[in-house]
């Protein structure tokens, strides 16, 4: 299967490998991504499931409860003025709003939903002739609770958690539950327990992880073994339940849940603008375009 420059850099912005590697890694799996990015790994040149380290896109993440409901939201917009701006921020609650009365299933049944006398989709291109950006939904979870929700947004929107609690909304449990937002925005965990993994994923992680061993001149027996080890860590750094607590390394998460009387429904996470690109042009470029278009 061929591939292209694009294919490339998509590939390096996914891993932060080099672009030679990248290359080779493609050219190895015959063009395909997801196999380049275990080969990457596999050569100690990617971690897994590696984060963009850039991100590009400008808005903010936002998380509204209103009685057992809890929304949260990602809205971008063009610039970071706009994105610090206030009256934004009353868009993306107004938004939520929609979300909390009518359970939108996706972003586009969201957009047909009423608001302010009109679409939500109206709505927005009547802000978008206030502001004079582009304003656009990107993606939003709804939770419906019989405990209670605890939220956290990071530097103004940057990044949001919100997370769902079964149990008495107690002090203690309130602490507890702050606690656990903080750990999920500076851990980002991928599971809540071990069960959520599936098992497709932990036989091409085991694949991943015997391959590095090997790589790494441990015979192949030694390295069979090795692979247990480094899928315990796996666990313990994914799942949010197994993860050593930031505050005190020598409790888990459980432990933390267990003293507070609480348990963790489900949570959800963004960071705002991940796997977004803001179109950037050197001012040099957009000058030779100009100058071409008047030769025309």
């Amino acid at each position: 299967m061929a591939f292209t420059a694009k294919d490339v850099m998509a590939l390096r912005e996914k891993t932060g490998a080099g672009v030679m590697d990248c290359k080779k890694a493609l050219t190895d799996a015959d063009g395909d991504m997801a196999k380049a990015a275990d080969l990457l790994r596999e050569r100690g040149i990617a971690k897994a499931e590696k984060k963009a380290s850039r991100i590009a896109a400008e808005g903010i993440v936002a998380c509204y409860t209103e009685g057992n409901v809890g929304v949260l939201v990602e809205l971008n917009c063009e610039s970071d003025f706009v994105a610090k701006n206030p009256q934004f921020s009353e868009i993306a609650n107004e938004v939520s709003k929609v979300i909390v009365k009518e359970n939108p299933a996706s972003v586009e049944a969201l957009l047909a939903c009423a608001c302010a006398g009109a679409t939500v989709e109206e709505y927005l291109k009547g802000k978008i002739a206030i502001i004079g950006e582009k304003i656009a939904v990107r993606r939003f979870e709804r939770f419906e609770t019989n405990g209670f929700f605890e939220s956290y947004i990071h530097l103004g929107g940057k990044l949001g958690v919100m997370l769902d609690m079964a149990g008495e909304a107690t002090d203690a449990a309130k602490e507890v539950a702050h606690d656990i937002t903080l750990q999920i925005a500076f851990t980002k965990p991928a599971y809540l327990t071990r069960e959520e993994v599936s098992a497709e994923t932990i036989e091409r992680e085991k694949e991943v992880l015997k391959q590095q061993a090997i790589n790494e001149g441990k015979p192949e027996a030694i390295a069979e073994k090795m692979v247990m080890g480094r899928i315990k860590k796996f666990y313990e750094e994914n799942c949010l339940l197994e993860q050593a607590f930031i505050k005190d390394d020598s409790k888990k998460i459980s432990d933390l849940v267990k003293a507070g009387n609480v348990s963790i429904n489900k949570f959800a996470f963004y960071v705002m603008g991940e796997g977004l690109e803001k179109k950037s042009e050197d001012l040099s470029e957009e000058v030779a375009k100009q100058v071409a278009a008047m030769q025309k």
